[in-house]
């Protein structure tokens, strides 16, 4: 069986509709970290042109999912502690300086709507839908921010976000996954904001340990 089997390319798929399929592909494991994308025995096996998985892998370059050494060429993430610990940085400084601030009604309904499909998800125990659902409840929160450029930013960084909440979400339960967010939100509905930003803050920091864990453990 193939890493790419089920990877279908109609005729109109563009380079960032296979770059978004090979992103899944990555997030589900058929590609592990430091395995090589070999651009040819991609293009021969889904029978497009080879400048367009070139253009696609660069695409997965940009959002941090690949990166390209000498003499491998394209190759999946290894995560690195170093690697996590930039990545939850920059996403820390944006959440806690968004609550720091105080959301106008609509951003605060955003964000519990936002909880609200969380939970919907969690329900159903489907791990992606789960990290999608985590990952617009906190771009909701970004958004508190109102700068669409700092909005632009953070959907930058969902991809590789996506890799390590997918990493996370398997060792937690539905159930606790929801509640982590839930102190968020009571947080941001109570108007308070250095109890969000401390919440935000720990929430943040107990992922980048487990993180670190998990890593460790595949030494």
């Amino acid at each position: 069986m193939s890493a790419l089997d089920g990877l279908e390319v109609r005729r109109t798929t563009t380079a960032q509709q296979l770059a978004d399929g090979l992103s899944e592909r990555i997030m589900a494991g058929a590609f592990g970290p430091g395995d090589r994308l070999r651009e040819s025995a991609i293009a021969a096996e889904l029978g497009v042109a080879r400048n367009t998985i070139r253009e696609a892998v660069r695409i997965l370059e940009l959002t941090g999912l690949v990166r390209y050494e000498v003499n491998r060429g394209a190759v999946v993430i290894a995560p690195t502690p170093e690697n996590v610990e930039a990545l939850y940085t920059a996403r820390e400084r944006l959440e806690t300086a968004a609550a720091a601030r105080t959301p106008s009604p609509a951003q605060l309904d955003a964000i519990t709507r936002a909880f609200d499909d969380l939970v919907d998800a969690a329900q159903t125990g489907d791990l992606p839908a789960i990290v999608d659902r985590d990952l617009a409840f906190h771009q909701a929160i970004v958004a508190v921010l109102d700068s669409t450029r700092l909005d632009d930013f953070f959907a930058a960084m969902t991809k590789e976000l996506r890799f390590y909440l997918t990493v996370l979400t398997k060792s937690e339960t539905p159930d606790e996954v929801v509640a982590d967010h839930r102190r968020i939100l009571d947080a941001f509905l109570a108007g308070d904001r250095d109890r969000a930003v401390a919440e935000i803050r720990a929430h943040i920091d107990t992922s980048v340990q487990q993180l670190k864990q998990v890593l460790a453990e595949r030494r």
